[in-house]
């Protein structure tokens, strides 16, 4: 029993521009043509292996990879264990996708503050929101997580109104006596440490440097000025040092 190019290709599910180009790259055994010279004639290995590539294909191996394996397939269990760490790596970024997606579903959720944040949402402006999106970016997950549960935990509205409605031209009385009600509080959060999303200290430095680019871009000079006084206060006397 023998077929043709178009038959071998439609009993193996693919094509006929595929069969001809897995013999161009050696991956399939060029069959024995008819008396003809022409027509070539397909037995049952060339159907076994065209099966063989579309499982090792479908599996996730590229073409090289199922060249590497041979007819056999044998001895190559690293092939295999890598693979399966990428799917297994692609599943958790699908799960985590899912999980945000469910999130955003909810009532109320809005799409412009990272996951972690959308139970406090409703207390933050446009600056706030733009600031957390960039530190998303730049810090790990485990401290916008960490930074999440103390805003959720420590909410301070009255104080946070009063930062955001802080005008730019305050004067130095108004500044001051704000950062002294803002001292204690922001005392407390220096418990939450932002590490950032970083493999080298270049790109560590890099992080840092972007944060201070979004304050001075996202908050006016008087609000700058504010936060400055109460980490000032906040560390104690050697603080203004």
């Amino acid at each position: 029993m023998s077929w043709s190019t178009r038959e071998v290709a439609e009993l193996s599910g693919t094509t006929v521009k595929t069969v001809r180009y897995y013999h161009e790259i050696g991956l399939l055994e060029e069959p024995e043509r008819e008396p003809n010279g022409y027509n070539k004639r397909y037995e049952v290995r060339h159907l076994t292996r065209l099966l063989q590539i579309k499982r090792l294909t479908g599996l996730g191996l590229s073409l090289a990879q199922v060249a590497d394996l041979g007819t056999a397939g044998g001895g190559h269990p690293s092939v295999f264990q890598e693979i399966d760490a990428e799917l297994a790596a692609t599943v958790e970024r699908i799960q985590g996708i899912r999980q945000e997606l469910a999130t955003l579903a909810q009532p109320g959720a809005t799409p412009d503050v990272p996951t972690a944040f959308h139970g406090v949402a409703h207390r933050l402006r446009d600056n706030d929101r733009a600031l957390l999106t960039i530190y998303a970016q730049l810090f790990t997950t485990e401290s916008m997580a960490a930074l999440s549960e103390l805003l959720r935990a420590n909410p301070h509205e009255a104080l946070d109104e009063a930062f955001r409605d802080l005008p730019a031209d305050a004067d130095e009385a108004t500044r001051q006596a704000l950062a002294e009600r803002m001292a204690p509080f922001v005392g407390a959060n220096t418990s939450v440490t932002m590490e950032p999303r970083a493999a080298t200290p270049r790109q560590a430095e890099a992080a840092r440097n972007a944060v201070g680019q979004a304050l001075q871009a996202l908050y006016s000079s008087a609000q700058l000025d504010v936060l400055r006084r109460a980490h000032e206060l906040s560390a104690g006397p050697s603080g203004g040092r």
